[in-house]
Formats: C-alpha cells, sequence, structure tokens
C-alpha cells in the first residue's frame, strides 16, 4: 500500500504528521510527502520533513489514499491549491481512501466530497463557514469514517487518525 501524504510547505501540525506516520510505518505502509513545492516543509513547533512531490505531479494511480496534515499553514497554502483539489477527486471518484485532520476536513468540503457526509475537524470561523458550505453532516467525535472518507479533529486524534485510516485501506 502506497500513501500521498499532504503538508503545506510551512506551519504544518508536527504531531499530526508525525503520529500517524508511526502508525503507517508499523503497517508497512510506504508513504510519499506531498506539498505545493518540493524541498523542506516546516511544521509549527518545528519538525521538518522533505516533500519529494508536489501536488500538480502527483498521480492518482500511485496512490491508494491521501492523507492531509493540518496546522495553520492547511488554511494558508492547502485550501487554495486547486491541484490539491483535483487529487483529492480523483481518488474520491475511484474509491480510494481520502482523509484529513485538523483544519484540513476543510479540503475535503472544498473539493465537494463531504455533501450528506460524516465528518469531525478543527472549529474555527472559517473552517465552520466551508464545512456548513460543503452539506457535511458534523460530528463532534474525534475521529470519523464515513465509507472511504476519514477525519479527525486535531493533534490529540492523531494516532486515532492514523490507525482508522489503515482500517478504510483495509476495507
Amino acid at each position: 500500500m502506497k500513501l500521498l501524504i499532504a503538508v503545506a510547505p510551512d506551519r504544518f501540525r508536527d504531531e499530526e504528521l508525525s503520529e500517524p506516520l508511526k502508525v503507517f510505518n508499523a503497517e508497512g505502509i510506504e508513504v510519499v510527502i506531498g506539498s505545493t513545492q518540493t524541498g523542506e516543509c516546516l511544521g509549527m513547533l518545528g519538525d521538518r520533513v522533505e516533500a519529494t512531490v508536489t501536488f500538480a505531479d502527483a498521480d492518482p494511480d500511485e496512490y491508494d489514499g491521501i492523507v492531509i496534515i493540518g496546522g495553520i499553514g492547511s488554511q494558508d497554502f492547502l485550501w487554495t491549491s486547486a491541484e490539491l483539489v483535483g487529487v483529492v477527486k480523483d481518488l474520491f471518484e475511484r474509491g480510494k481512501v481520502v482523509s484529513a485532520i485538523c483544519l484540513s476536513p476543510a479540503i475535503l468540503g472544498i473539493a465537494g466530497v463531504l455533501n450528506g457526509r460524516r465528518a469531525t475537524f478543527f472549529v474555527s470561523p472559517a473552517s465552520n463557514r466551508v464545512m456548513d458550505e460543503a452539506g457535511v453532516i458534523i460530528s463532534k467525535d474525534p475521529v470519523v469514517t464515513d465509507g472511504t472518507i476519514v477525519t479527525a479533529n486535531g493533534p490529540g486524534a492523531a494516532k486515532a487518525f492514523g490507525e482508522a485510516v489503515v482500517a478504510a485501506l483495509k476495507q
């Protein structure tokens, strides 16, 4: 199995990346880090990770799913990435796992895959607006799986989020 892990080039939430990565590594799942640009990406708490592919160059045929990491940078860099939205739509239409944590479930809403589906997310005025406009059935649970869609509300749910993504991949 192979996952595309989407991170903002700046201010992604460190543990929302590191905790799921531990779960994926333990399961032997191959991961590729993608962003709006290649090169070093910086976490809010100082973690650094290398993005080796841009969303524009990511081939959905190569992946079993996508995991979109949250943090303040998500709203600034990922919500406006037409290329990322396109990858999400493509993977979803192929029945592959699409997942996001913290502020990033808004990207799934922007991509139109959450209409009439249950999801959770980090609540902010902007994320509330996006999710309301997307027709989401909002849940207060820390992690929500609805079909091939997995969402989580923030760093405290990062490990459980990784586990839920693995469970969805195995379905």
